[in-house]
């Protein structure tokens, strides 16, 4: 791409203001998925189905959120808007998803079954319209601002905006509102904190991009739109085909129907990571693709860890409800909240000196590190007899997640072109939206039918999975 910027000389707060809307994006997320999605899910639909249907929400919502982030991605790249290439997709963003939790909040309070399922469903899926409209666009802030030798500790200050602040303030505040049944409280809360993240990010040091730029690719786009619906045929298929062979496990005696659930389940997920990955890069990126193998294989890296990673917080209260019976419908959203709390406070114990071990020590031995400690951390959640061990596994979870968002995504800044870092990275989201995906439309089934329990275990397996693909990553110029 043929431009000219000057870019300013990076200050100490850099740091803080091209990262903060990590913040929002994930304080919503959090509010959204572990709390008042599943709650309302249950809700609308009763017990005997909510995995299932909460697993399509997330299906739906989260391939649009694939197509969108990668479209912003690419539009902002080819901004010469004079407030920067990035900050005005930010500020649209903000005030989208202010208008989201409100309706949300109106949603809750007036309706009720099938009709209350459907209108929420709506509005999750407009909302994964208005968050990556400004996700897309701030994942190429680093790689526009940042000298390649400070990405790590960049990518560290991400981590820290992007995981454990966002936690331990919904820890701390949102989910007691909603335990408390204070729903309008925590959308006050929430649409507070974008409002002011949205207004720190205004300060970020960018010079306008000035011309002349390439003009909008529409071919590209349309492969956009083809990769989504190739990975979501895909992730349809799989699951149609899990769901298909439950009921014919559950007339086998337990032990044989958990076993081979489990086989099932692991198998779709796994096809669904790797060939899902392998298509989708192929479709969006065509030749360029091949000509970056370590692209594609990166993105298979962070979706199987993700898969486990959002997905353990996207279930965990339906198995704290399942494991621990005194954990009844709302009052899981305290031990949910506790976990996450612990979660948040290990990953923000972590996350900086992530950053600079990742710059000492490199990326790839960081990454490798981190899956095996999830999966330890996985295990003791799952054999756990009492809270006190499954907080202790998310210990071992939140610092995995933590060195691993530090060291991957300053590992996927250099794998990517420079000129089209927004493009690119916005593709990577086949991790990031895909995870939720393929572990929730895939996974939700499994719960329903054989347990949260089995379901927390495939999501274990993956992290090992995660770390046998680091091999594959090879930096080609």
């Amino acid at each position: 791409m043929n431009n000219e910027t000057t870019q300013k000389p990076l200050r100490w707060y850099d740091a803080i203001t091209m990262n903060i809307y990590y913040l929002a994006i994930t304080l919503r997320s959090q509010t959204l998925t572990p709390l008042i999605v599943p709650l309302l899910v249950q809700q609308f639909v009763g017990e005997e189905t909510k995995g299932s249907s909460y697993g399509t929400v997330r299906l739906v919502s989260l391939m649009v959120a694939l197509l969108v982030q990668a479209i912003a991605g690419s539009f902002s790249d080819r901004s010469t808007s004079r407030f920067g290439k990035r900050r005005p997709f930010i500020a649209v963003s903000a005030i989208l998803e202010i208008l989201v939790f409100i309706v949300i909040g109106v949603i809750a309070g007036t309706m009720e079954g099938m009709m209350g399922y459907y209108a929420l469903f709506a509005i999750v899926v407009f909302s994964m319209v208005s968050a990556n409209i400004g996700h897309g666009a701030m994942q190429g802030l680093i790689p526009d601002l940042v000298p390649a030798e400070k990405r790590g500790r960049y990518s560290a200050i991400k981590a820290f905006f992007e995981l454990p602040l966002p936690l331990i303030v919904v820890s701390f505040t949102v989910s007691r509102m909603i335990s408390a049944g204070k729903l309008w409280a925590a959308i006050i809360t929430v649409c507070a904190v974008i409002f002011v993240c949205a207004v720190l990010s205004l300060f970020i040091r960018e010079t306008p991009q000035k011309g002349p730029v390439e003009k909008v690719d529409w071919e590209s786009i349309g492969r956009l739109l083809v990769m989504t619906l190739a990975f979501t045929t895909i992730i349809l298929a799989l699951g149609w085909g899990v769901r298909l062979l439950l009921p014919y496990f559950q007339t086998l005696n337990s032990t044989m129907a958990v076993i081979l659930t489990g086989i099932v389940g692991i198998l779709g997920m796994l096809l669904a990571i790797a060939f899902g990955v392998f298509l989708s890069v192929r479709i969006s990126l065509g030749k360029q693709a091949k000509e970056r193998p370590a692209f594609t294989w990166w993105v298979i890296n962070r979706l199987a860890f993700l898969v486990g990673a959002n997905n353990l917080s996207s279930f965990v209260l339906y198995f704290i409800q399942e494991r621990f019976p005194q954990y009844a419908g709302a009052s899981a959203a305290a031990p949910t909240a506790q976990l996450m709390l612990i979660v948040g406070v290990s990953i923000l114990l972590i996350s900086i000196p992530a950053g600079w071990l990742t710059d000492k020590f490199g990326k790839k031995p960081l990454i490798f590190l981190s899956g095996i400690l999830a999966g330890v951390g996985t295990l003791l959640v799952i054999i756990s007899t009492n809270m006190l061990l499954i907080y202790a596994g998310g210990v071992l979870i939140g610092l995995a997640t933590g060195i691993f968002f530090a060291a991957n995504w300053a590992l996927g800044t250099e794998l990517v072109p420079a000129n089209e870092s927004g493009k690119w990275l916005g593709i990577s989201n086949l991790a990031g939206a895909g995870a939720g995906a393929v572990g929730a439309y895939i996974g939700g089934p499994i719960g329903d039918g054989a347990g949260y329990v089995v379901l927390m275990a495939l999501y274990g397996i993956l992290f090992f999975f995660s770390t046998l693909v680091l091999h594959k990553i090879k930096k080609t110029e």
